[in-house]
């Protein structure tokens, strides 16, 4: 059999895998080989979450002439035509479903490292236990990058690094070999260890490497390899084992264990106010458990370290802390004073209730705000426009300012102060937010298209 046709065979084999992102085939004895099984379709999604993925994307987009043929790709992958994905060092290759459903296989070469280049960048890796640890945990810092450009070494490709090859006979990246790059950004978000494989080196032989490199440097060093520190770093510090158990008969019994908290305390309401004029007993009670709550949190990130330096939330305004209380659940008596201070309807404050355990303040303004720049708006259709082909069936959608619904449908986005979009349904005759916001207006109009509960009560 010739190498193509034990290419073609690999990925004819590969397709009937089913989990997303496990190879559905062994690895070769060298790890010199990964074929990922097909990946579900895209629809209402971004193609690439991390920054390694988006730097992935944008190198195609920035070196692919045709626009035409990269936004026909995109919609190839996004339906789901993008067959299993084999990777090897210096190519990936997948067979796609053209758009008369006709498989062509196509290809994507990137340039493997040469010997020397691997040499450098395993210092730059072996010198930081960070980047071994990250490696390890399948992410890609952006400090490992940046060390390795400093050693002249490009791991993420660059414009025309990514050569096509298809069988359609495309001399420039055509609709098969965009959809293939489209797919493999979503691949690379999940493994980047993909990404040094097509550069060269399997994850076997890169982590037996390292293993041998960060011995032989911690032998040097008289301490342990950076590799099984990476391993152990967050592992506390024992003693000898002998020395504990000598230990436990001179030393006295350690003291009993605190009663564990039962809950927390109940607000008392002193004799003789239940029959004070004008006092809403009930409500008061509310407010005091909430204040003991509020200041039992502000305590906590004050001791906490982890909120040092973080910088301080803007107070809320009056009708946004009267939603707070009400989304805690105050009772009915309560709800309908919280209602007539917001000067709104029980339904309505209902509405905000929902917004706020969405997004807190920010889904309020957004519940309430009806202006958006008009140059965020225009970046925000052409995101929609992208986010199907020419051939999907797309809901059309009328623009009222930062609100855009769905012509002869039930679904709305609304635009957020910070760039983010929420999606809104339609439940009788007012509209609820029925998630929380997406930086892509796609995957925002998704969640609301697909919201079919029933309408809440009162409504």
């Amino acid at each position: 059999m010739s190498g193509g046709d034990e290419q073609e065979h690999a990925v004819a084999e590969a397709g009937s895998g089913t989990d997303m992102n496990t190879p559905v085939d062994a690895e070769d004895a060298g790890g010199r080989e990964r074929v990922f099984a097909p990946l579900p379709p895209a629809s209402g999604r971004a193609f690439a979450r991390t920054w390694w993925g988006r730097t992935w994307l944008k190198a195609l987009e920035d070196t692919a002439l045709d626009g035409a043929q990269l936004k026909l790709g995109r919609a190839f992958a996004r339906r789901g035509a993008v067959g299993a994905v084999a990777v090897r060092p210096g190519r990936i290759t997948a067979v796609v479903l053209g758009t008369d459903r006709t498989p062509c296989r196509a290809d994507v070469l990137l340039r493997e490292l040469t010997a020397d280049e691997w040499d450098r960048l395993l210092d730059v890796v072996v010198a930081q236990s960070g980047h071994i640890a990250a490696l390890l945990d399948r992410d890609m810092p952006p400090r490992l990058v940046e060390d390795a450009a400093d050693a002249g070494l490009d791991l993420l490709p660059g414009v025309g690094d990514l050569d096509p090859e298809c069988a359609c006979g495309g001399w420039d990246h055509c609709a098969h070999t965009a959809a293939l790059s489209y797919q493999t950004a979503r691949l690379l978000d999940e493994d980047p260890l993909a990404l040094l494989l097509m550069r060269g080196r399997g994850e076997r032989e890169l982590l037996e490497t390292l293993q041998e490199r960060s011995a032989a440097q911690a032998a040097e060093k008289g301490g342990r390899p950076p590799v099984a520190a990476a391993h152990e770093e967050d592992m506390p510090q024992g003693v000898d084992v002998a020395e504990a158990f000598a230990l436990g008969v001179l030393l006295p019994p350690l003291p009993e264990p605190p009663a564990p908290v039962s809950g927390v305390a109940g607000t008392a309401v002193l004799d003789g106010v239940a029959d004070a004029p004008g006092l809403d007993v009930g409500a008061l009670s509310f407010l005091a458990a909430d204040a003991a709550g509020t200041a039992r949190r502000m305590l906590a990130a004050a001791v906490s370290p982890q909120t040092s330096g973080r910088p301080a939330q803007r107070p809320l305004t009056a009708r946004e802390d009267a939603v707070r209380l009400a989304a805690a659940s105050p009772g009915p008596a309560v709800t309908a004073r919280l209602a007539a201070f917001c000067g709104c309807s029980e339904a309505e404050l209902e509405i905000a209730v929902r917004a706020w355990g969405f997004g807190g303040a920010e889904a309020l303004v957004v519940l309430a705000d009806r202006s958006a720049p008009p140059a965020a708006l225009r970046q925000a259709r052409a995101e929609l426009d992208l986010a199907w082909g020419e051939e999907e069936v797309r809901p059309v959608l009328q623009g009222e300012g930062p609100r855009w619904t769905v012509v002869e449908g039930e679904a709305q986005l609304r635009y957020g102060p910070d760039g983010r979009w929420w999606p809104f349904r339609k439940r009788g005759q007012a509209w609820w937010p029925v998630g929380g916001p997406e930086r892509d207006p796609a995957a925002a109009l998704a969640a609301a298209l697909a919201d079919d509960g029933e309408s809440p009560v009162g409504v």
